[in-house]
């Protein structure tokens, strides 16, 4: 292949981790003003491969070159020194530190004089960066703990954006950003493109990869598959790529029936939280509940509020015979599970074992006395992370080397083995490749089907039609529409109730 036009270069790229072969000689090759689309399945390889180019973790084998000179860094900050930064699909901020302290860490010479740091300067440029980026309402002086994760989002867009890279690696951000969020993410993307520089952009929307990308590269199962141009792309195309195989255009509910029991199963009476206002509405017995609006319309307080995740100013939750739900405790006795958008913050221990993610809801079920066996809790888990299908090494690997997919998979198969009758999952999609999209949503038509009862908070209003017996979407904290399953309801109608 002829080289003199691309400004990175990655060829016979491999990386294993213990018996797993995370990379099995990878190449990459990024032109001067593109975007170049990094797709594929969950473990395809992706995240490996732009963490080696990123700094963050070295390649086993194999070579990049940087304008035509060998590129080798030992970390990320000699990424960035070489004009190479990555966004994170998860959070990479500071929360015990200031929005502006998070912008220009370890940077923060350049606010220093005779050793002193001048804060009121550092908050001036870091207002000046938000600003040229088009982020409104964040202060400089906030805490990042006191931000929500689109926030922290914005702001690491903002330190990306101080770096001035040449190459921009984005994985997977847009799925923790709204519209105006996502859009701000664009037109950064095509300012480095203008400028002759050259984005990787990781997503598993497609349609976002075709609108967006000049080429896409596709990896498989930690192998190269094939780079092709925009005349090429077609979804039909690029999902075969990607799986091998043909798949299917529509993998959500096949039928158009809004269908659930008589019994009220969770109810929420005039509840006030942060971000709702009085919101009242009723859960069935074998209903799947979806919930859409904005990024602050509230919608994500419903989760939270359902599991007793957040405080309720006003109004209860109560499950079908009235008691009210208050804190994570009470939730899990009435056999409620929550899996939320930010799942390893929320819904997981990145840190800990599979074993203990999936056991950690069942002790009471395992415990005899005080002591579980430790063969029945290897039994159990084993059982429940092979009925995912969790792509592991064994149920000791730690779910932080898992990738996005197999981590749900996990916070799943806890829930599953608990035993819950209610299931609140908030974004239960986000960062997840088509394969294991199609799973969940067998998954949840099983659920439905035995009885179970399911929330489903989702930003992709496509996930919210196709899965959902009953549709409220939310504005400003308050219910601003409700519909019922009909294969005459569009996005487009949604969206006048959303805005």
């Amino acid at each position: 292949m002829e080289q003199t036009e691309y400004m990175l270069c990655a060829k016979g790229m491999t990386k294993s981790f213990g018996i797993t072969r995370a990379l099995k000689g990878v190449e990459l090759y990024l032109k001067k003003g593109e975007v170049l689309g990094l797709i594929g399945e969950n473990g395809s390889g992706k995240s490996t491969l732009t963490s080696i180019i990123a700094g963050i973790q070295p390649a086993d084998s194999g070579e990049v070159t940087l304008c035509g000179e060998a590129y080798s860094v030992k970390n990320s900050v000699e990424a960035n020194q070489k004009g190479i930064c990555m966004i994170l699909q998860e959070k990479a901020t500071f929360d015990q530190l200031s929005v502006a302290h998070n912008i220009f860490i370890g940077n923060e010479t350049a606010f220093q004089k005779g050793g002193i740091l001048d804060n009121e300067r550092m908050y001036q440029e870091a207002e000046k960066i938000l600003a040229e980026l088009g982020v409104d309402g964040i202060n400089p002086r906030d805490k990042i703990r006191d931000r929500s994760f689109e926030d922290g989002k914005l702001v690491e867009l903002a330190r990306a954006a101080f770096l001035k890279p040449r190459i921009l690696i984005v994985d997977e951000t847009t799925t923790a950003l709204s519209q105006n969020g996502r859009a701000i993410l664009y037109a950064m993307m095509e300012k480095i493109k203008k400028n002759g520089g050259g984005v990787i952009f990781i997503s598993h929307d497609i349609q976002e990869m075709m609108e967006k990308c000049d080429r896409l590269t596709v990896l498989r199962d930690g192998d190269y598959v094939d780079t092709i141009d925009k005349p090429e792309f077609s979804e039909g195309k690029i999902k075969k790529l990607m799986v091998g195989r043909e798949i299917a255009d529509n993998y959500y509910r096949g039928d158009h029936v809004c269908s659930y029991e008589k019994e009220v199963v969770l109810r929420f009476e005039k509840v006030t939280t942060k971000h709702l206002k009085e919101v009242s509405l009723e859960l069935h017995k074998g209903e799947i509940l979806g919930f859409g609006g904005l990024a602050d319309s509230g919608m994500h307080d419903i989760g939270k509020a359902s599991f007793g995740a957040i405080p309720i100013l006003e109004g209860q939750v109560a499950d079908k015979s009235g008691e009210p739900i208050s804190n994570p405790r009470e939730s899990m006795q009435k056999r409620i599970a929550y899996i939320g958008k930010n799942r390893d913050q929320e819904s997981l221990f990145p840190n800990s074992p599979i074993r203990d993610n999936i056991a950690i809801a069942s002790y009471k079920k395992l415990a005899k006395s005080t002591f579980i066996a430790p063969g029945k809790e290897t039994a159990f888990v084993q059982e429940w992370a092979e009925k995912l299908d969790v792509k592991m090494q064994n149920i000791d690997q730690y779910v932080m080397e898992l990738s996005g997919g197999n981590k749900q998979k996990v916070a799943l198969a806890k829930w599953l083995g608990f035993g819950a009758d209610i299931f609140v999952l908030d974004c239960p999609t986000r960062g997840i490749d088509i394969g294991v999209k199609a799973s969940i949503y067998r998954l949840m038509e099983e659920l439905k089907a035995e009885g179970k009862s399911i929330i489903l908070i989702s930003e992709e209003l496509p996930e919210v039609i196709g899965m959902s017996d009953r549709i409220v979407i939310l504005k400003d904290g308050s219910v601003s529409g409700e519909f019922e399953r009909s294969e005459l309801l569009t996005e487009h109608t949604l969206i006048n109730y959303m805005v």
